[in-house]
């Protein structure tokens, strides 16, 4: 019998670390679950967003995952290290893998991070960039509005491109050649700051990054799935059913696919 990889995020934005999985290995079966309800975590404070984050890990848990991905920044900072600790299968988060991307990216050493305010706040980027690279000098912008722009479906509107260039703006005047994406769901909006960032910019997406640690881990631990069975991904969020299901068919190609509504909490 299949065992699902888990995903979790705060909402729709960790679809973009699992396109990237099911693109390095398409027999792994998902299961992915979004706290729309609750989203965004980025304004919260680190014990509340740490207490979501185990509700939702504990639910995928339940359903015999046999990995689990913190498929978001803010998630990441607030709860990694102790999950991973109390956990007995394989569990990652997405800071480390988009650092180390763009350290490969870097010509200058100078690297812009955007991400929620509780990313920001927590300083995990530069904790784990100059960890891994002293030199690095690090500009960290929190960008609150990005969230709620891609969780209302309106990632490729006008109104994302004004949000965009309003946001970033204090970027433009620094010398950074890369940017990091520091929460997933920013990638839904890539195109436009690519666009608004320039052609000198590299634009980190850390999914990518994540997924080739995905296949590493699961490989290390001989858990990797190389069957042709059929594969029945399973998809939950906290929120609304549809809007989700809208985003996530478009962003991840399954026109079939079904979202499950569950409460978490109280």
């Amino acid at each position: 019998m299949k065992q699902a990889i888990g995903f979790i995020d705060s909402g729709v934005g960790g679809l973009t670390v699992v396109r990237e999985v099911l693109k390095q290995l398409p027999h792994e079966q998902v299961y992915y679950l979004g706290d729309t309800a609750r989203c965004p975590y980025g304004p919260r404070d680190k014990e509340e967003v740490a207490q979501f984050t185990w509700e939702m890990t504990n639910f995928l848990v339940d359903r015999g995952i046999k990995m689990l991905v913190i498929a978001c920044n803010t998630a990441t900072a607030a709860a990694l290290y102790d999950i991973r600790e109390k956990l007995d299968i394989p569990v990652i988060g997405v800071i480390q893998p988009g650092s180390r991307a763009a350290l490969k990216a870097t010509r200058n050493n100078k690297i812009g991070v955007l991400g929620t305010l509780g990313t920001v706040e927590s300083m995990a980027y530069p904790t784990a960039l100059k960890g891994l690279n002293r030199r690095v000098e690090v500009d960290s912008l929190a960008c609150p509005k990005f969230v709620s722009v891609v969780e209302s479906g309106e990632y490729k509107s006008a109104i994302a491109k004004k949000v965009v260039a309003e946001s970033l703006l204090p970027l433009k005047s620094t010398n950074i050649d890369t940017v990091i994406l520091g929460c997933t769901h920013y990638p839904l909006l890539k195109p436009i700051i690519e666009n608004f960032m320039g052609d000198g910019v590299s634009v980190i997406n850390s999914g990518e990054e994540t997924a080739s640690e995905v296949s590493a881990l699961l490989d290390y631990h001989n858990l990797l799935e190389a069957t042709d069975e059929e594969i029945e991904h399973r998809f939950f969020t906290t929120g609304s059913t549809q809007i989700f299901k809208d985003i996530a068919k478009d962003w991840l190609n399954m026109p079939d696919m079904t979202v499950e509504h569950i409460k978490l909490g109280k």
